[in-house]
């Protein structure tokens, strides 16, 4: 597998970055990325935690390329995030991401609140969705992409195991554009902490918010978009209105690749399970679900995890290309790729 996967990177080298950047304070630019901010391209956010402890290698430097060239194949430039021996870098190159890979689980998962501390001892840093939001606000990314956010974890109103990514939504301006919650949390509360964070939940094709790996979760969303064009304006509006917030555009998985409900969440309830018996809890908690998920699924989980990732830097890279023309021209024109 590991040979096959090797082979499938050598079609997508390219677009590799010269080693001079730039910088915004402390965070560190590609010359691709700086140079279509400065020039008011679109750009999209991509985390680095699914490089690092999503999945295993080569599939996760396989898996992070393709969604670069989807993203790029659509009108975008990606801006994957990391930090790198302490330097916060929006960016990267291939070796970049090379290594990210290999090192896998030994970059530390970084938070919001773990940035100061990487950079402080000049270390690792895989993003998550609030760290990843944050730095891409400071550089003015307004437009990220990720798999799921985090939530409120099941028991939370006992726990109080509650996500940053829900309150970085709440404080920083950036879209971003999920498959929902992870199916392993609790939905219904998730989407009662945005709302008390005044977070706009919009739904990409449906009224109803999905749930990560299957395209219905029960709960429904008071605003719901059909276009690229209709999520553009959403967050163009959001700025212009200085709500201060972020925006959550929740993208169902494609339905032919949408794995069983009832099968993943069996699994699911195992995993939790498992996890309550060898008390592992807190932020290793999800890594050890998904992972047991995907075990217990024979890598159905796996697949539709890396399925609903392309589809969402499909509709993202498609957001941000018109957010882009609206801001230049004042209005959407007709050049979306594939459109």
């Amino acid at each position: 597998m590991a040979s096959t996967a090797l082979s499938r990177l050598s079609n997508l080298r390219g677009h590799l970055q010269p080693s001079n950047s730039n910088y915004i304070g402390l965070v560190k630019l590609s010359p691709e990325v700086s140079d279509a901010i400065s020039h008011g391209k679109a750009v999209v956010a991509l985390e680095s935690t699914i490089i690092c402890h999503g999945m295993p290698y080569p599939q996760n430097l396989e898996t992070a390329m393709e969604i670069e060239a989807i993203v790029r194949n659509n009108g975008a430039v990606p801006a994957t995030i990391a930090i790198l021996d302490g330097v916060p870098c929006v960016g990267l190159t291939l070796e970049d991401l090379e290594r990210l890979a290999k090192l896998g689980s030994q970059v530390q998962k970084t938070a919001r609140r773990d940035i100061a501390h990487i950079v402080a001892k000049r270390r690792n840093g895989a993003t998550t969705v609030s760290a990843t939001m944050f730095l891409a606000s400071v550089v003015g990314i307004s437009v990220f992409v990720t798999g799921g956010i985090g939530g409120v974890h099941r028991h939370g109103e006992q726990t109080m195991d509650i996500s940053s990514d829900l309150t970085e939504l709440g404080k920083t301006p950036v879209a971003v554009i999920s498959a929902g919650a992870k199916s392993i949390l609790d939905i219904p509360r998730t989407l009662e902490y945005l709302e008390t964070q005044g977070v706009c939940v919009a739904a990409y094709g449906t009224d109803e918010f999905p749930a990560f790996f299957t395209e219905k979760s029960g709960c429904k969303v008071s605003s719901c978009i059909d276009s690229p064009e209709e999520g553009a304006r959403l967050i163009d509006a959001n700025v212009k209105l200085n709500l201060g917030t972020g925006l959550l555009i929740a993208v169902p998985i494609p339905k032919e690749q949408s794995a069983s409900g009832s099968i993943i969440e069996s699994a699911i309830q195992k995993a939790l399970k498992e996890a309550r018996e060898k008390n592992i809890t807190g932020s290793a908690e999800t890594p050890f679900v998904l992972t047991r998920v995907n075990e217990l699924t024979g890598g159905a989980s796996l697949a539709s995890n890396i399925a609903l990732l392309k589809n969402n830097a499909l509709v993202g890279s498609k957001i941000a290309v018109c957010l882009a023309q609206l801001r230049e021209h004042g209005h959407i024109g007709c050049c979306l790729p594939g459109v």
